[in-house]
């Protein structure tokens, strides 16, 4: 539109004037402080949105900032990411293929699709929430790299979903960057996704701009401006009448008039608002009428291919030769209907949305389909790709086309590619009721259900429900079916029908590798299903056919990887939960296998943790993390595998740590859809964490912000939560209520089969919570639960069980215990509980009259505890100190990770074999000292004596 319509646009060039202004201000390309970094104008179809974006455009390219831009096409809105690839593809493409790597580093494979840069490999498709950070981190490098950056979009109302998802959540975070977004849209057409891009404007300086039409003195200087200052007032008044105000519309009009040399008197008013009825709506259609057969048919070509579009492609649908074609352009530049300024082999644009829009609703229906029909395959041949052919395809009738589905379901992989899964599950409709095949349909469902997951997990049981009615189904089809199916089922809380389901298919599977498989799904879902009313049982199952099993196939690993973990629940000695999970890891095992789930290998390191080795245990999960990184599963999968690293990080007493991780995997889990589980695992181990530090305020804040203490989840999460909420209530002093808690807790695990202290601590909390009202029980049940310590072997669980033992018996009769918790609890890397239990051991010694002893262990509990980061067992030691009339000294050793020489020598002699008092003769020790200096190794590396050897073989390896 040219220059005219910008009458009246006074505020709104300011407002741009200004905002350039400030982003000008830069100092090496970090803006200062701004207030405008999103910049908006509103209003209804032909007010002059892009009229002034393209001012905007000559304004920043005069500054010298550079301009991005992307516009919305009323007809591409199914195709994703179709405006970020405007946005981000001409900079991408100035680089080479060994440049453009080197940019985006390993974010290439998550974003590439996305970008519609050529992909490698055939990887699991990332989540949407690793392509929007992907692009988010692509547009950030490219704003620093060629700062100041003005972002132009235009006809916002008409962007992909994709685009507007990204864009919603990328400037809510843009003040930092030297960046400047204008955008505009016809406010009423604005789909939901944008919504929270309209509410950023609020936040990001002035509200939107919502243009006026004109008034009537601007309507008159446009036309005065074409037709000669002679225009009669009334003449004029009429043309703005005629007109509505509407810039387009009257810049329109008054090129008509010049060019028909009418002048404006009032006996030309026929002509005038002949002329206005031909701009839009059904003159428009007249007009174009008007034109020979050909050109005709070319516009309508164009209106289905939208603007822009190239002229060949048009002219081989339309069926016309290049002269025809180019002939069909003159007519309809000069009808003012396509634009002029652009190279006809390059793209061609109307002049304006609305009559693209106005000529493609006039088309009839099944005309318009077969035009579309006729697009699909001219955009195949001319090499466009299945996704711009698949838009097409959906506008075309239903008709058994095997050739249509097989183009559709490769589109949807591609979406799939790029995260756009609510694009995939457009298309992979469309090729359920095109229909596919009847040997192709269970395949096309499971890949909808695989569309669907995410955003509609119940359309996705019903799916795979399905696809296992089709006859004839590939067995390894059905197994993948099959897993997805109890995925969905359990991630729509039906945890008993994925139960069943599994247990049904490992009965009727054809061979023995997929049984198998199958009756791993089972285990799995009975684990977590936390009503399963056979679990003794199932538990004997998988013992007895875990023995029969080497490892060699991944399926017997994830047998023998839940024979593992199920030994660790059931509170077996911990070599053999250990043996078996060394076995499973024989060969590998994958985080990011879509036909398997990370659960088992999750619960195979957690192994590893419970059994007083969380350093291995921490290094399982890095790796497993950095895979799901790699490959852009930055949703559920990242924020649960944060939060139990966090979890791991508690149990070794690292508790700032251990609070920094769980709340940066809380962070990722609010903000991805279905990441419930994650969300119950995150509060869970926040809380207990809170509480070890002596946060009980914001611990209860955080159970009070999530219900925590008033619903119970249907499946299995650690820390458990109702055990971590009664912690809550004790250290509340609500002794009674945490008293109840825990015995509903106690008896839900033991009709399980499941005691293990070391995984869940119900019986040492139920022994506290008694322990002022109902001594003799209290005692009794940590009596047990040191009995069931034993049983396991790991040295912190035993520690941790005879200290809350003593704790109950109290008297000089704990002072044994005392001693024992800790000299189990310095054999463990468990520093958090090692402190506690030497402080409350200083403090019975002191209470029994032996100060030396007591100020040693006070000591060593204080310097333990400011380490682990846990506040108000420090302060508790100070206050034992103090009582018993002792100073604090300062720290003696420094918080460190790695091992002194002294330690690490230590740690090889203990090795090989070497007893104590070896070890001591060597170092010029006592034996006490030796104990002390294995313990600081232990916590320092994370592991016991048992996991010693491991981590000296795995130190002396070159790190590649």
């Amino acid at each position: 539109m040219e220059h005219r319509s910008l009458i009246e646009r006074r505020q709104e060039l300011l407002a741009l004037d200004a905002a350039f202004k400030e982003l000008r201000r830069t100092t090496d390309g970090v803006p200062r402080a701004r207030r405008r970094g999103l910049l908006a104008f509103s209003g209804p179809a032909g007010l002059g949105k892009t009229a002034l974006l393209t001012e905007a455009r000559k304004r920043a390219a005069a500054d010298g900032f550079t301009v991005v831009s992307g516009r919305g096409g009323e007809n591409q809105q199914g195709s994703a990411f179709r405006v970020v690839r405007q946005l981000m593809q001409p900079s991408l493409a100035t680089m080479d293929g060994a440049e453009l790597r080197a940019f985006l580093g390993s974010w290439y494979d998550i974003v590439s699709a996305a970008l519609g840069l050529e992909a490698t490999g055939s990887a699991p498709a990332p989540d949407p929430t690793g392509v929007r950070e992907g692009l988010d981190w692509v547009m950030t490098r490219l704003t620093v790299k060629k700062a100041p950056v003005v972002m132009l979009l235009d006809d916002l109302h008409w962007a992909d979903t994709e685009s507007l998802s990204w864009l919603a959540a990328f400037a809510s975070r843009i003040d930092d960057l030297p960046l400047l977004i204008v955008v505009a849209y016809r406010p009423d057409e604005l789909p939901p996704q944008a919504g929270e891009l309209r509410s950023l404007t609020g936040h990001h300086g002035d509200r939107p701009h919502d243009l006026a039409p004109l008034t009537a003195d601007g309507v008159t200087e446009i036309v005065r401006s074409r037709i000669g200052a002679g225009a009669e007032d009334q003449f004029c008044k009429e043309c703005w009448s005629a007109t509505s105000g509407s810039p387009f519309e009257a810049v329109e009009l008054a090129i008509g008039l010049a060019e028909r040399n009418i002048t404006g008197t009032e006996d030309e008013l026929p002509s005038m608002r002949e002329l206005a009825a031909a701009i839009k709506g059904p003159g428009l259609i007249e007009r174009l009428e008007r034109l020979d057969t050909s050109t005709v048919r070319f516009a309508h070509v164009a209106a289905v291919l939208g603007s822009p579009f190239p002229p060949q492609l048009a002219a081989t649908i339309a069926v016309l030769g290049n002269e025809a074609a180019a002939e069909a352009t003159q007519q309809l530049r000069a009808a003012r209907i396509l634009a002029e300024g652009h190279d006809t082999e390059d793209e061609l644009e109307f002049v304006h949305p609305l009559i693209a829009t106005t000529i493609y609703r006039d088309i009839g229906k099944s005309f318009r389909a077969g035009l579309h029909d006729a697009a699909a395959q001219a955009v195949l041949t001319a090499g466009y790709g299945p996704t711009v052919a698949a838009r097409h395809l959906l506008e075309v009738s239903c008709d058994g086309s095997p050739e249509t589905v097989a183009c559709l379901r490769q589109a949807a992989r591609e979406y799939l590619r790029a995260g756009a899964t609510e694009a995939a599950r457009r298309l992979l409709i469309r090729a359920l009721q095109e229909p596919p095949l009847p040997e192709d349909r269970a395949a096309v469902l499971h890949e909808l259900a695989c569309a669907t997951f995410l955003i509609e997990p119940t359309a996705t049981v019903r799916y795979l429900q399905q696809a296992l009615e089709e006859p004839d189904v590939d067995p390894d089809l059905r197994a993948s079916i099959v897993f997805r199916l109890t995925q969905a089922l359990a991630h729509t809380d039906q945890l008993a029908k994925a139960v069943t389901v599994a247990a049904e298919e490992a009965r009727q599977a054809p061979n023995a590798r997929v049984r198998m498989r199958m009756q791993a799904d089972l285990f799995v879902w009975s684990m977590v299903r936390a009503d399963d009313p056979d679990s003794p049982a199932r538990s004997r199952t998988l013992a007895r056919l875990a023995e029969q099993l080497p490892g060699r196939s991944l399926e017997e690993r994830y047998i023998l990887g839940l024979r593992a973990w199920d030994a660790v629940l059931r509170g077996e000695p911990r070599h053999t939960a250990l043996m078996y999970a060394d076995k499973a890891l024989q060969g590998g095992m994958s985080w990011t296998d879509e036909n398997r789930g990370f659960e088992v290998p999750a619960s195979v390191a957690l192994v590893f943790m419970y059994g007083d080795q969380p350093n291995r245990a921490e290094g399982l999960f890095n790796k497993g993390i950095a895979e799901c990184v790699a490959k852009g599963w930055r949703g559920s999968h990242l924020a649960l595998g944060q939060t139990l690293v966090g979890y791991i990080r508690h149990q070794r007493g690292c508790l700032g740590e251990a609070e920094d991780v769980v709340r940066e995997g809380l962070r990722i889990a609010d903000r991805v859809e279905g990441a419930v589980p994650a969300q119950w695992y995150g509060v869970s181990v926040l809380i207990q964490t809170l509480l070890a530090r002596g946060r009980v305020a914001q611990a209860r804040a955080l159970a009070d912000e999530h219900h925590f203490g008033d619903v119970t989840p249907n499946a299995v999460i650690y820390p458990d939560p109702r055990t971590v909420y009664a912690e809550l209530l004790l250290a509340e002093g609500r002794h009674a209520e945490a008293g109840r808690l825990l015995a509903s807790v106690g008896e839900w695990l033991d009709g399980r089969g499941w005691r293990n202290p070391a995984w869940c601590p119900w019986q040492l909390r139920l022994a506290s919570a008694l322990a002022p009202t109902a001594p003799d029980k209290a005692i009794e049940h940590a009596e047990e639960a040191v009995r069931r310590a034993r049983d396991f072997g790991a040295a912190s669980t035993i520690g941790q069980a005879l200290h809350t033992l003593a704790e109950v018996t109290g008297g000089s009769a704990a002072l044994d215990l005392y001693a024992q918790a800790v000299d189990h609890l310095e054999q463990s890397p468990a520093a958090y509980e090692l402190a506690r239990a030497q402080i409350d051991h200083g403090a019975a010694l002191s209470r029994n009259g032996r100060l030396a002893e007591a100020a040693d262990r006070l000591y060593q509990g204080l310097e333990g505890a400011v380490h682990c980061g846990a506040e108000s067992v420090a302060a508790r030691a100070r206050e034992e100190l103090a009582a018993a009339g002792l100073r604090s000294l300062p720290l003696r050793y420094a918080q460190a990770d790695s091992l002194t020489a002294q330690e690490l020598r230590a740690a090889e002699l203990t090795v090989h074999g070497h007893p104590v008092a070896v070890v001591a003769k060597e170092l010029r020790l006592t034996e006490q000292g030796v104990r002390q200096l294995l313990s600081r190794v232990y916590r320092k590396i994370g592991t016991d004596s048992a996991g010693l050897a491991g981590y000296l073989e795995a130190r002396s390896r070159p790190h590649s």
